[in-house]
C-alpha cells in the first residue's frame, strides 16, 4: 500500500507548567497527514517497564497530561511517544526524567474578593488537578493603596484559608495580588497575578 514508517516525533519534552507534568512534542518532518501519537512513561523505581496511558493513545494532539497518572510524585519518571501512521509505527523518542515535587511549576492562584462595609475577605483558587489537591499549597497576598510602593504582605497562607483585611480606615483606590508558593526542597513561588483594585469607603 505505499506505507513507510512516519517520522518519529521531535522536541520530546517533559515540563512542568502550571501544576501540570505535560509532555510535549513536534511533528517529524514530512508527517503525513492521518499521523497519531501514544505516550508511555516509566518510573525511576520500575525501570524498564513503560506503562501505558490511556488517554494518550492514538491521540492527534501533540501534548500529553501526565499529572495524575504519575504512581509518585516523589520519584523521577520520563515519557516516550511514537507516531503511528497506517499500521506502521515510527521509533519510540523518549524524554527526560523530572520528578513532580521538586519540578512543579506554579501559576498564579485567582483571587476572589468579597468586599463587606468595613473589611475585604480575600481567598485563593488553584488551577490544580485533583490529585495534588492534598500538597501544601500556599499563597503570598500583597494589599496596596494604587500608586504607591507601600505593600501589605500576608506570607504563607493555606491555600483554602479566607485572608480578612479590615479596611475601616482607608480611603481610596486599593489593589490585591497575590503569588501561589509552595516549600520543597527549596522554596518556590509563581509570580503575582494581575492586580485586582477596589474603591474603599468610597462615600457618594
Amino acid at each position: 500500500s505505499g506505507y513507510v514508517r512516519p517520522p518519529p516525533p521531535q522536541n520530546v519534552t517533559l515540563l512542568s507548567k502550571d501544576f501540570d507534568m505535560i509532555l510535549t512534542w513536534t511533528p517529524g518532518e514530512g508527517c503525513p497527514p492521518d499521523v497519531t501519537y501514544t505516550v508511555r512513561y516509566e518510573s525511576r523505581e520500575r525501570m524498564g517497564k513503560w506503562i501505558k496511558v490511556p488517554h494518550c493513545k492514538n491521540i492527534h494532539r501533540t501534548s500529553c497530561n501526565l499529572t495524575c497518572v504519575l504512581p509518585n510524585f516523589f520519584v523521577k519518571v520520563r515519557a516516550r511517544v511514537k507516531a503511528v501512521s497506517g499500521r506502521f509505527p515510527s521509533p519510540w523518542v523518549e524524554s527526560q526524567f523530572k520528578e513532580y515535587y521538586l519540578d512543579v511549576e506554579l501559576a498564579p492562584p485567582v483571587l476572589n474578593m468579597n468586599v463587606k462595609e468595613n473589611s475585604i475577605h480575600v481567598n485563593a483558587s488553584f488551577p490544580l488537578a485533583s490529585c495534588v489537591e492534598s500538597f501544601s499549597w500556599m499563597y503570598d497576598l500583597n494589599f496596596w493603596e494604587a500608586g504607591s510602593e507601600d505593600k501589605k504582605q500576608y506570607e504563607g497562607i493555606f491555600r483554602k484559608k479566607t485572608v480578612t483585611i479590615d479596611t475601616t480606615a482607608l480611603r481610596g483606590n486599593y489593589c490585591l495580588s497575590a503569588r501561589s508558593s509552595f516549600q520543597s526542597i527549596d522554596f518556590k513561588h509563581s509570580k503575582f497575578s494581575q492586580p485586582m483594585c477596589m474603591l474603599l469607603n468610597h462615600k457618594g
